[in-house]
């Protein structure tokens, strides 16, 4: 799949297949927000695999926002370094990569939490220099998603020409 199809029909998935993500899918996951580009190259973030059901279990109790963690066969927290001015930004684009290219493997994702979630950050044993941005919840769809039906404002209300508010045309 090219990138704008990825991008044009990637959605949140937040119910996933029992079967486990294999473990060559799991590093080009990793390896795609490694390799995303940071600000200075300073690479502000860590990247923590959890595939333990136990502690998937418990992660789907402490992210309120996302219970389904529990159901998902694996996670990764992306933690960021707390004095970082580029952490938030860096991470996220780090995030974007790595669920687009699972995605690519026909494997769904949903971005959990942002920031607040210390409890997690105490379970995955971060460091008290980072803090867990997010959990990302990764696994294959327990249904078929309607691939790029997505619901978005047309091009002409979240885009201007030159100047905010001229009719991008």
């Amino acid at each position: 799949m090219d990138v704008f199809e990825a991008i044009k029909t990637v959605l949140a998935v937040r119910s996933y297949e029992a079967t486990p993500v294999p473990p060559e899918a799991v590093v080009q996951i990793l390896e795609a927000g490694r390799l995303t580009a940071s600000s200075m190259n300073k690479q502000p973030w860590h990247f923590i695999v959890v595939e333990n059901p136990d502690t998937l279990n418990r992660l789907g109790k402490l992210a309120r926002s996302g219970p389904y963690l529990a159901q998902a066969p694996l996670a990764i927290a992306v933690a960021i370094e707390k004095q970082s001015p580029y952490g938030v930004s860096d991470a996220s684009r780090a995030i974007q990569s790595m669920v687009l290219t699972a995605w690519d493997a026909g494997i769904g994702s949903n971005w959990v939490g942002f920031k607040n979630l210390g409890d997690v950050g105490t379970l995955l044993g971060v460091p008290e220099s980072f803090e867990v941005l997010a959990v990302l919840a990764f696994g294959y769809p327990t249904q078929e998603l309607g691939k790029g039906k997505k619901q978005r404002k047309p091009l002409a209300e979240v885009a201007s020409r030159e100047q905010f508010g001229q009719a991008f045309e």
